[in-house]
């Protein structure tokens, strides 16, 4: 293990034997970090609230971070919430990441996410894996976004809203409702412009799998003669949706709660 000697940390943190703390980092109590995380400097880990905040092995911690600390929302009466990231996470300066409102709820990052400069990420988020968040993007409560997304520069999102995996949202974007897995969204309110093409063959989509979306996109956002649940309705009923992907995407509007980007 490796501590500057400026560094602040609660007796209570529970600390893995590699890991790397910089100059004027402060950790809190109820705080776990696994082993080969490293804080480069002024790193903020946990608050003088009660919490627990686990964080797994091999994070990377950039300066001016803030990890952990209390909620914004103001149903928040000092209980003791949580936070837990997962492993192999990046977050750059000025990243903030919030605890959740509830006692014995968390705010969840998974693995391998990459988190860019003055990002902020609000109370009960939910992050799954491989997710790549640009600078100065805003993360409300009670967001959703699943594995392989990508989200770039200024972007806003709404509380509650979710973004499925391997979409894209364009820069300086404004999300209040679902974005599409697999779909390319962008626009104040972002609008579905069409299918991810780049980034779901970079992952290796199969072409049969490209065309199968290309197809539902069709069918679904360039029937300009009907409304958009019709559209949805006619494909379910009309087209074949054998492939995992279609049937995924077709999951995904028929479980939202704030109705998707059309």
């Amino acid at each position: 293990m490796s501590i500057h000697s400026t560094a602040i940390i609660s007796p209570e943190a529970i600390i893995a034997k590699n890991v790397t703390i910089g100059p004027y980092c402060i950790i809190g109590r109820g705080v776990t970090i696994g082993e080969g995380s490293e804080l480069k400097s002024h790193v903020v880990i946990g608050s003088e609230d009660e919490a627990i905040i686990e964080i797994g092995k091999n994070n990377l911690f950039y300066s001016f971070t803030t990890i952990g600390e209390r909620t914004q929302d103001l149903k928040y009466t000092v209980e003791p919430t949580g936070l837990k990231i997962g492993d192999n996470n990046t977050f750059r300066e000025h990243v903030s990441v919030h605890r959740s409102t509830e006692a014995n709820e968390f705010t969840i990052v998974g693995n391998g996410n990459l988190i860019l400069a003055s990002v902020h990420i609000g109370h009960d988020c939910i992050l799954h894996d491989n997710i790549i968040i640009s600078s100065h993007s805003g993360i409300a409560g009670h967001v959703e976004i699943y594995s392989n997304a990508i989200i770039a520069g200024f972007v806003g999102v709404h509380q509650f809203c979710r973004i499925g995996s391997h979409a894209m949202v364009g820069g300086m974007s404004q999300v209040i409702k679902d974005v599409p897995p697999y779909v390319l969204a962008e626009g104040r309110p972002a609008k579905v412009r069409g299918i991810n093409q780049v980034g779901l063959t970079r992952h290796g989509f199969s072409k049969e799998d490209l065309r199968a979306l290309k197809n539902a996109y069709k069918a679904l956002y360039l029937k300009k003669d009907i409304n958009f649940s019709v559209a949805l309705e006619k494909f379910k009923e009309t087209q074949s949706t054998s492939n995992p992907k279609v049937q995924e995407l077709l999951t995904y509007y028929t479980q939202s709660q704030r109705g998707v980007c059309r």
